[in-house]
């Protein structure tokens, strides 16, 4: 017969076992809160036999039932779960089962990732950062360590990170559990490339990732006609090589660096000039899994012109939906916004695909990042030297200045320069795919360092700092030389 439960929730929580004790006695108040919830008959006495006591020592946990253990560890955060691998080989088999890791990223909450990609501020080289938003809307006071002072953040899909580097090597990894995988380039030494020509998404059906690259036309290397495209390159993780899709016909390359890239339910989106209709913008699709493209037209109903003059598009993700938002950019700088900003959402049903304008707003924020800018129901901005998020309240409405939620300071990270996603922490392993690319995994589970920009900044000034000594003993020798004749 099973140990009582109240029994267990003893054992465990005592410490006896070395560290299999300490690791747990992280699970023990999932397992109180679940006690409650049991059936009367599942719940045994605490009295037991004393011949039961005399039991060699095992995993105690394991005697529950299956579908309570799955239970107990979906309850559990990733971090908690890498510990409690370590607790015995039947939890680490459980743990690292592919279909409980997708069942348990179902539960995830999510987060939202603000990154910032290195740059040039009044003169001074500040590094790549990011920084995570909780479910309580609290900027987080550590770095993100799978971001490299110099990577550029391209893709977010299932709890893996896309990063462009400066070298030959794109990077995939794993936010929770630090595991990095490097992929070469699909094409090297080539003049213009740049990270936003680079998307990262997910097929539901087929279970795979891919990363493309939209390839500007070249000749030996050398940007042919920098402004238009005509092949997109696709990798699957796993594979051996790239490939090339060719489109159906040259598209536009300055689009996709302005407008942004968006990957949903297997598709990836993006807007290009529509030569068919003066030139006006249209929406392109291409399938991951059937490696397919298709045109979706821009609402009829939208406004291309308002008092300012012509309007801009962006191309966003919203609560798993593509939108399109659409405002009058700054004739100082195209990416802040005058006017009303209004935001359309595109509706897929069997029968059709339908556009519908989810809001208008006045008075919008400066600046709206992507290519994910609203994370529950909140729209995130930049906002002079602050990062803050406002409240969508209704079809129309006007956004009160006065009533912004101030996230952190942006200072002294270059303003309209920020990217957001949304972000799970999962336990998808990069193990299966090390055969076409270079796995490499943290030494030991640290806690996450200082934010960098903040590390960053302490080691200029203790430059300085140093220069500024050196300077003044060596004004002290000139001022002192003269008297030693």
């Amino acid at each position: 017969s099973s140990w009582g439960l109240r029994e267990i929730f003893h054992r465990v929580t005592s410490s006896h076992g070395g560290d299999r004790g300490a690791r747990l006695i992280l699970i023990a108040p999932v397992i109180s809160g679940l006690v409650v919830q049991l059936p009367q008959h599942c719940v045994l006495t605490m009295e037991e036999p004393e011949s039961k006591k005399q039991i060699n020592e095992e995993c105690i946990i394991n005697r529950l039932p299956g579908d309570l253990i799955e239970r107990i560890f979906f309850r559990l955060p990733v971090s908690t779960l890498l510990t409690c691998r370590g607790v015995c080989k039947q939890w680490q088999n459980f743990i690292r089962d592919p279909q409980f890791a997708a069942s348990h990223l179902q539960l995830a909450p999510s987060y939202a990732l603000l990154f910032f990609p290195q740059g040039l501020v009044s003169g001074v080289l500040y590094p790549s950062d990011a920084i995570l938003i909780d479910e309580a809307w609290s900027p987080s006071t550590c770095a993100v360590p799978v971001i490299g002072p110099d990577d550029f953040l391209f893709g977010s899909c299932n709890g893996l990170l896309g990063s462009y580097t400066k070298t030959s090597t794109i990077k995939i990894a794993n936010l929770a559990t630090g595991e990095c995988l490097h992929l070469e380039k699909p094409s090297k030494n080539v003049k213009g490339d740049h990270y936003c020509f680079y998307s990262f998404g997910f097929h539901p059906v087929t279970k795979e990732y891919k990363i493309t690259h939209f390839l500007g036309d070249c000749v030996n290397g050398r940007p042919h006609n920098k402004d238009r495209f005509n092949i997109i390159q696709v990798y699957t993780l796993g594979d051996e090589k790239w490939k090339d899709i060719r489109t159906p016909e040259p598209l536009s390359l300055i689009s996709v660096r302005n407008s942004g890239v968006v990957n949903v339910d297997g598709k990836m989106y993006w807007l290009t000039e529509d030569m068919l209709v003066s030139w006006q913008h249209a929406v392109i699709s291409f399938d991951l899994s059937e490696e397919s493209f298709a045109t979706i037209q821009l609402p009829a109903e939208r406004e291309d012109q308002d008092r300012y003059g012509p309007r801009k598009f962006w191309i966003r993700e919203m609560h798993g939906k593509i939108c399109i938002l659409t405002a009058q950019p700054s004739r100082y700088d195209p990416r802040a916004l005058l006017g009303e900003l209004q935001i359309w959402t595109l509706e897929n049903t069997v029968e059709q695909q339908r556009w519908s304008k989810k809001y208008n707003i006045k008075n919008p924020p400066n600046y709206i990042p992507g290519p994910h800018s609203v994370h529950r129901d909140r729209i995130m901005t930049q906002l002079y030297n602050s990062v803050c998020s406002y409240e969508l309240f209704s079809e129309n409405f006007e956004i009160d200045l006065s009533k912004k939620l101030k996230l952190f300071d942006s200072k002294p990270r270059w303003m309209y320069n920020m990217q957001s996603y949304i972000v799970v922490k999962s336990l998808v392993s990069l193990d299966v795919y090390k055969k076409a690319g270079i796995v490499r995994r943290p030494k030991q589970q640290v806690g996450w360092e200082l934010k960098k920009w903040k590390a960053w900044e302490d080691k200029r000034r203790e430059a300085e700092d140093i220069r500024y000594r050196v300077h003044k003993h060596e004004h002290a020798l000139f001022v002192c030389w003269p008297n030693c004749y």
